[in-house]
């Protein structure tokens, strides 16, 4: 039966490994809030494509989750997971109250811009939520299997063959819960099927050489 393994750098001292695990995961959590504020925009180009801002920087913050995977174990990223799941409902809550703060009226277009903004946040990190644990779990679970079965070979077949399931269980229900009823049904299957496959093609072609390089570079500082 295959054990499920758990930080590889766990008998290092120094606390390196520690430091490094820290920042990681400060990156992987900044990713995920910053690309659900940016999701709130819709972009269309040449009334063909359709997908939110957040799709640009979203397969960054999988790639460092395949870092953590790679480097720290399932049950570490699973931890960091959850973590960053109780970071986007403190941005809810901190940025609601904000909305519902008063503001003078000398600044009320201001106020009315951000009302607007972080008015429909709560529906884009509700939906984010749901495919982020469906999307990232799986992943992360993904990418430790694949890593059993290639016996620690070929990591582009990992983060790219992990990431290809995951983004189906992760834009699905985001883009479903998050846009129906807000773009038409046509906009939505475009939007669907251009931010998965643009999301696997970013990560395949920029995530996963940054991924090698990521896990290089970490494991020649540790050693």
């Amino acid at each position: 039966m295959n054990k499920v393994s758990e930080n590889p750098f766990k008998n290092r001292t120094n606390g390196t490994s520690d430091t490094l695990l820290m920042v990681v995961t400060a990156l992987f959590v900044t990713l995920y809030l910053t690309s659900n504020i940016m999701a709130v925009k819709v972009i269309g180009l040449a009334g063909l494509f359709y997908f939110d801002a957040g799709t640009i920087t979203f397969p960054f913050a999988y790639m460092l989750g395949d870092v953590i995977t790679e480097l720290w174990g399932f049950r570490t990223a699973k931890r960091v997971i959850w973590l960053t799941f109780f970071c986007n409902i403190l941005l809810v809550v901190c940025t609601q109250i904000g909305v519902w703060l008063p503001s003078p009226e000398y600044l009320a277009d201001t106020a009315m811009a951000y009302n607007h903004i972080f008015s429909y946040v709560p529906r884009i990190v509700v939906a984010s939520l749901v495919g982020f644990l469906l999307g990232e779990l799986s992943n992360a679970w993904l990418m430790e299997r694949i890593k059993q079965w290639t016996r620690g070979r070929r990591l582009w077949v990992r983060t790219i063959g992990s990431s290809a399931i995951a983004y189906l269980f992760d834009t699905v229900p985001f883009v479903l819960i998050a846009f129906l009823g807000t773009v038409t049904t046509e906009e939505l299957f475009l939007m669907l099927a251009f931010q998965y496959f643009s999301k696997l093609l970013i990560e395949s072609v920029f995530g996963t050489p940054m991924a090698y390089a990521v896990i290089r570079g970490i494991n020649r500082w540790l050693k």
